[in-house]
């Protein structure tokens, strides 16, 4: 009788032990595993190269919390210094961004800050939809025009909230000129950043500037000193600028690139993307470990095959992206053209744009012979 009871002990703590190896390891796995860690995306270009589309891409997507140039905040608060001193503050605020953390903004808003006052938030679809806005759902496509109607009047609060609720973080920033910035926020263990480098032909970028000069006065003032925007050479001296930060961004992220660096930089044309937008959306939706939905294929497809023409600052509706992108072709100078190459040659050169070498060339070459395939 004793030994029976023994047995029948031992086997109820072979019973409890089973159960404590195999179950609690799991349980708390389960637990742990219950919200992964957010993915962090940094689209960095410069103003006038389709980055505002580009921050489309992701911005539709319903695991996308999405903001574009936050930084404007900054440069419009200090903008009497150089791009290069306000490279710090911009970090600082991009970074608490992507940790959700809005209270950044208090240094740059009013105390009566509304999610309104946030830098072209009807941009954002997480903006406009809950938990920020309850006008429309999560999964739809919603244009930055019926949001700005329907959704301007809710607390500012409500971005650190719905940010917090999104599995990536994607930011677009036209004010870094230098990877190097970005080192402490790639190798900090908080955020896990990727950083897709946008780029455009510098004459299509030449073009556009001189169709938006006056929205981005304030800006290019910052970026090369006012006393080097007059005169003739005035453009071509930013455009010299823009194209130096991107070699140096390339060479940094691809050429030169630290271990932290290994799968986390993508270099994106924007020429690829309109001549190809599916596959090249599907590209950087891969990187970002984003699923390219049906939905979101067909939105791609049709806002890139339009009739408009693009011609406003920030203008994100429905165009034919890849006449757009040439219309630099038809509409500029044989001589700005040579200027341009001259002072962009060594970005050309690298990332793979062909220098035209006459007017008539410029109007007969194929985009095969301009445009190096990736």
């Amino acid at each position: 009788m004793v030994k029976s009871r023994r047995v029948q002990v031992l086997l109820i703590l072979v019973v409890l032990s089973f159960l404590l190896i195999h179950f609690l390891p799991c349980s708390n796995n389960a637990h742990m595993e219950e919200k992964p860690s957010p993915v962090h995306i940094l689209i960095l270009s410069s103003w006038r190269s389709g980055s505002s589309f580009t921050g489309q891409i992701f911005s539709q997507h319903p695991s996308v919390f999405y903001l574009m140039e936050p930084a404007w905040h900054v440069w419009v608060t200090m903008y009497q210094n150089s791009a290069k001193v306000l490279h710090m503050a911009v970090r600082d605020l991009v970074r608490s961004v992507f940790l959700c953390d809005m209270s950044v903004f208090d240094a740059y808003m009013s105390s009566q800050k509304k999610k309104s006052d946030l830098f072209q938030w009807e941009t954002s679809r997480a903006l406009c939809s809950p938990p920020a806005c309850d006008s429309f759902s999560r999964s739809d496509i919603i244009t930055a025009g019926n949001c700005k109607t329907i959704c301007g009047k809710y607390p500012f609060s409500k971005v650190e909230e719905a940010c917090k609720t999104y599995s990536h973080v994607a930011i677009k920033e036209v004010r870094f000129f230098d990877l190097k910035v970005l080192y402490p926020l790639l190798t900090d263990p908080s955020l896990n950043l990727k950083i897709i480098h946008l780029v455009r032909d510098p004459r299509a970028v030449f073009r556009s500037r001189e169709n938006t000069m006056a929205d981005l006065k304030r800006d290019t003032n910052i970026v090369v000193g006012s006393q080097k925007t007059k005169g003739e050479m005035g453009p071509y001296n930013t455009m010299q600028v823009i194209c130096k930060s991107h070699v140096e961004i390339y060479k940094a992220g691809s050429q030169a690139a630290p271990s932290f660096l290994k799968d986390r930089y993508l270099l994106v044309r924007y020429e690829d993307i309109v001549r190809d937008p599916l596959a090249r959306a599907a590209q950087m939706y891969r990187f970002a470990e984003l699923h390219f939905t049906p939905e979101l294929q067909k939105w791609v497809h049709n806002i890139t095959h339009g009739k408009g023409h693009g011609a406003q600052a920030f203008d994100i509706g429905s165009r034919d992206a890849l006449r757009v992108s040439q219309a630099w072709r038809k509409t500029l100078p044989f001589k700005k053209i040579e200027k341009v190459q001259n002072v962009c040659k060594d970005a050309m050169d690298l990332l793979g744009y062909r220098l035209v070498q006459s007017e008539e060339e410029q109007k007969n070459m194929s985009l095969d012979l301009l445009f190096a395939q990736n």
